[in-house]
Parts: C-alpha cells; sequence; structure tokens
C-alpha cells in the first residue's frame, strides 16, 4: 500500500529500486517523524483544521507509536515505502478517517525535511558532547607531561623542542575551531522547514511560527521553495564539519602511529590495546589508530559525495535526494565511534619521559643557542651563522636548557585559555531550547 497509489500496481523491479534502503534509514528518523507530527497537529487544530477531539485522539496515539519505537516494538510493514506512510496508515487504522486527516497542509517533501533537521540538532548534540569528552581527556593529558619534552619536527626532520604538553593541547585547541564549524552547522540545521509542503507552500492557512516555537528552532526557512532547495545542503554543511573533526583526529591518529614505532618511541600503548602478527612474535601493532585514521579519512571524502549529488540539481524536489540520507545518516555513528575510540586510547597510552637523551636529538637545541646569543647582544645573522658553523664543524655542544615564556608555548600552555575558549564556543549551541520544547510537546 503507497499512500500515492491510484490504481495501478507498481512493478516488483522499479518498487525495491526506487524504495532502495529508504526503510532501513528511516529507523533513524522514526521518532522525530513523531515528533514533529505533534507539532503540525497541534498546528492544525489551533487553525481549525482538526476539532479538539481529533486533535487529542491523534496526540494520545502518536505518543503511543513513539513509546512503541521507544521499546523496539515498531516496524514498516513489508510493502509500505517509509517512516512517514508507515505512521499514517497506523493512525488511519487506529482512529479510522481522523487519523486520514493529518496530512493536511503538508507533503512528504516537508516532513522529510523536518524530520532530517530534528535528528540532525539531536546528533550534532552527541559529537560535540563526544567532542568535548574528547577535548577533557587531551587537556587532562597536556597538563599532566606539560613538563615532558619530544622532539619537534619540520619536514620529518628533528627541528625544536616541543613537549607532549603542547602536542596534547594542539589536538584540543584544534577540536575548538572543529566546533565553531560544528556550531554553525547546527545553525543551519536549526531551521523550520515545515510548511513548504511539497516545496510551493500550501492554500491552507498554515501558522509556520508556532510550529517553529513548539520544535524548539531559533527560527526558520522563511522562503518555501528555498526550504526544498536546502536539502542537500544542510547535509553538506554538516558534513563539511564533521569532516573538520575526522581531519583533527586523523592527523592525531598518525602522529600515535609514528610515535608508537621503534624508530621513534615516543609513545607507547597498553598491550591490551595493540594486536598482533599472525607469523610475527614480537609484534604489537597500533591497529585502532590504523583503523581510526582510515574511517577518519572516509568521513572527509563525505562532503564530496553528497556535492557530486546534488550539485547540478535545480530548484523543486528530486528523488536524488533519497541517496543523500544513506551517506548522512550513517556518518554520525561512524564519527561518534572514533571521538570516543580516540578519548578512551588517549586516556590510556604511555608517554616516553626520557626521549631527548638521546644525542641524535642535540640539534633541537641550535635555536635556542642562536636566541642566547641574540640575548647576549649579537644581531640574529651573525649569531645563526655562528652556530650553524659550529654544527658543520661538529663542535655543537648546546645548554639543554628551555626557558619559553610566551603565551602558548612550552613554558606558558596557557591550558586555561584554551578550555575558555571552548566553554563559550559550546555554550553558545543552545541546546536546551531544543530539548525543553520536544520534552514539552511529548507531555502535553
Amino acid at each position: 500500500m503507497k499512500l500515492w497509489e491510484k490504481g495501478t500496481k507498481i512493478n516488483d523491479l522499479i518498487e525495491s529500486f526506487t524504495v532502495g534502503k529508504d526503510r532501513e534509514m528511516d529507523f533513524f528518523l522514526a521518532e522525530f517523524d513523531i515528533i514533529g507530527s505533534l507539532a503540525h497537529i497541534k498546528m492544525l487544530q489551533h487553525i481549525g483544521l482538526l476539532d479538539i477531539n481529533e486533535y487529542e485522539a491523534l496526540a494520545k496515539e502518536l505518543k503511543s507509536i513513539y513509546l512503541e519505537v521507544s521499546d523496539g516494538k515498531f516496524a514498516i510493514e513489508v510493502g509500505v515505502e517509509d517512516i512517514h506512510s508507515q505512521i499514517e496508515l497506523l493512525l488511519t487504522a487506529r482512529l479510522g478517517e481522523t487519523g486520514k486527516k493529518i496530512h493536511s497542509g503538508r507533503s512528504r517533501n516537508d516532513q522529510v525535511l523536518l524530520d532530517l533537521k530534528l535528528f540532525t540538532r539531536d546528533a550534532i548534540k552527541t559529537v560535540a558532547d563526544n567532542s568535548i569528552h574528547l577535548f577533557e581527556i587531551l587537556i587532562s593529558q597536556s597538563n599532566r607531561y606539560k613538563e615532558v619534552l619530544l622532539p619537534g619536527y619540520t619536514h620529518l626532520q628533528v627541528a625544536m623542542p616541543s613537549s607532549f604538553g603542547l602536542w596534547f593541547s594542539a589536538y584540543a585547541e584544534s577540536l575548538t575551531d572543529d566546533l565553531i564549524l560544528l556550531q554553525a552547522a547546527y545553525r543551519v540545521a536549526d531551521q523550520n522547514p515545515l510548511g513548504s509542503a511539497a516545496g510551493y507552500g500550501s492554500s491552507f492557512p498554515l501558522d509556520r511560527q508556532m510550529t517553529t516555537d513548539l520544535l524548539g528552532f531559533e527560527t526558520m526557512n522563511i522562503n518555501v521553495v528555498y526550504a526544498q532547495m536546502g536539502r542537500g545542503k544542510m547535509e553538506k554543511i554538516v558534513l563539511f564539519a564533521m569532516a573538520s573533526i575526522a581531519s583533527t583526529l586523523s592527523r592525531l591518529a598518525f602522529d600515535v602511529c609514528l610515535y608508537t614505532s621503534q624508530n621513534f618511541n615516543f609513545v607507547k600503548l597498553p598491550d591490551e590495546l595493540t594486536t598482533g602478527s599472525s607469523i610475527m612474535p614480537h609484534k604489537k601493532n597500533p591497529d585502532v589508530f590504523e583503523l581510526l585514521r582510515a574511517h577518519c579519512n572516509k568521513l572527509q571524502s563525505l562532503p564530496s559525495e553528497m556535492l557530486t549529488i546534488t550539485n547540478n540539481l535545480p530548484s523543486g524536489y528530486f528523488r536524488d535526494m533519497q541517496l543523500t540520507k544513506e551517506i548522512f545518516i550513517p556518518a554520525f555513528q561512524e564519527l561518534n565511534e572514533c571521538i570516543n575510540i580516540a578519548a578512551f586510547a588517549l586516556e590510556h597510552i604511555r608517554i616516553n619521559e626520557n626521549i631527548l637523551q638521546d644525542d641524535k636529538y642535540r640539534f633541537l637545541y641550535s635555536v635556542e643557542e642562536v636566541n642566547r646569543l641574540v640575548l647576549s647582544g649579537l644581531p640574529f645573522r651573525d649569531a645563526y651563522r655562528e652556530v650553524g658553523a659550529s654544527i658543520e664543524n661538529n663542535q655543537f655542544n648546546p645548554d639543554k636548557t628551555i626557558h619559553h615564556t610566551h603565551i602558548g608555548s612550552i613554558g606558558n600552555l596557557s591550558l586555561d585559555r584554551i578550555e575558555a575558549k571552548m566553554r563559550q564556543i559550546v555554550s553558545q549551541f543552545n541546546f536546551e531550547k531544543a530539548s525543553l520544547a520536544i520534552e514539552a510537546l511529548l507531555k502535553a
């Protein structure tokens, strides 16, 4: 049974191809479809398209179906296209003619737009929460190992002294920029498309501000054509923000893979976090970080995949958009798993605290020596040449004392300022507005 059927049965091959993975993806949207419908029927009752008894009956059954979803007792029946159809058919089966009235003033086009926006707001909150947890671990490890030095590299050549305090907190601060992008993506998602119907509005006197307020949106997609044009665009913007987090994690993973190798031996993973070889009994491989890198590199490809599907579409709705769900929805679980495994592994990582005792790192201190000469009154270029000559003549015996004091340096990590930056970003998400609105709808 299809909501749009007009008496002609669709070919089974065509049905299978056009439905694709929609039913599978729609399970992720089920609770949000119900929440959107609760706001929609309240608005329909407000404008006179439902009487109070019809509204109350529909609201009661929608909440009942919501509990079925929460309890894992909900299914999309064979032959039913999607979540929207299944819920409407259930309401019609339970309430008769009243159930058929729920679709007044909307299309499945703006219904799925709304479901995706509600899903995305909720999913972004989870990503943000997990990212904050990872951030806190990085800051904690930075503070714990702030005195432990390690070599810094440029061009993969030994360059200047660094520290684990700098290394951990560099990735912590990277996450602050990632969350700025995620916040921008949240603001794009936090706009109500309901009322745009099939993309050209409705002749019913819909109260779009009412549904915007009921669902806790910050604002709405005002132009009904643009609301439809936003499908694919919203997902692409969110995926770019997610890709930014993935980029931070991928780079971190590569560092760990490099640093755990015997050639570097900067860090070590506990045995229970490593895997072995089928023929080499000595191997303890950092597979968790290699797979983390691969997953994150895959996630970074998703904005381009989304762009390729939606790039050359004109205004209006097209079935191409169905495939965007298959890219978009699973990406959140994959990213969250990556963030959480990184947090777990980094919390248990072991640090080599005596790295720079090896003589091969003595040239790390060349810039320190140049700066000491400059502070004694020698022009920089003369000091540079003097230290360079001592290195070439194998006469360089550096003073290994490190004295950095400026903000963000080895001796002044300014972790409090990085934490303050993150707190300010997180405070601007305004997750509470959405959660309180949804809670109120379900309790009404």
